[in-house]
């Protein structure tokens, strides 16, 4: 993470975001997979921001404002006051930071095979599902067309 643009995030801001994503999902020697700020899976988070970057960006800040200061230059009770604050919070900053750590985190192979799962695409093989209550579409079927036909 040298590249001080990385993801469109400056060097602070991954900084920040390291120390935010090894917060929400910390290692576990118990159940033997890394943590969110594992390397592959933090490379991962970044290259993956997308259209969360900007919604990433100010969750940042804002965490950053709430802890008095860079956030992860900050000690861990200020840093946890700070992300608790944030959370609950809530909005769209909050569901993006969730979003670009937890995506990258839970498709990363070690966690997958953590959970008892073969990491592998779902095709061709694909996954068993239990067959649901196909009833609950009713509903939405029963909704007038919200679409126009093509000529």
């Amino acid at each position: 993470m040298e590249n001080d643009n990385a993801g469109g995030l400056s060097a602070a801001e991954l900084k920040d975001l390291r120390c935010v994503a090894g917060m929400m999902v910390p290692a576990s020697t118990e159940y033997a997979v890394p943590g969110a700020d594992d390397a592959a899976i933090f490379a991962d988070i970044v290259n993956s921001l997308g259209r969360d970057l900007g919604d990433v960006r100010r969750a940042l800040s804002t965490l950053s404002s709430l802890a008095g200061g860079a956030f992860a230059e900050q000690d861990v009770s200020r840093r946890e006051t700070a992300a608790a604050a944030f959370r609950e919070r809530g909005g769209a900053e909050v569901a993006a930071l969730s979003r670009a750590v937890l995506q990258c985190y839970y498709r990363d192979d070690r966690v997958v095979r953590s959970l008892g799962l073969e990491p592998r695409p779902p095709f061709p093989k694909g996954h068993t599902l239990e067959q649901g209550d196909w009833s609950l579409l009713d509903p939405v079927r029963a909704r007038p067309k919200m679409w126009r036909d093509a000529p």
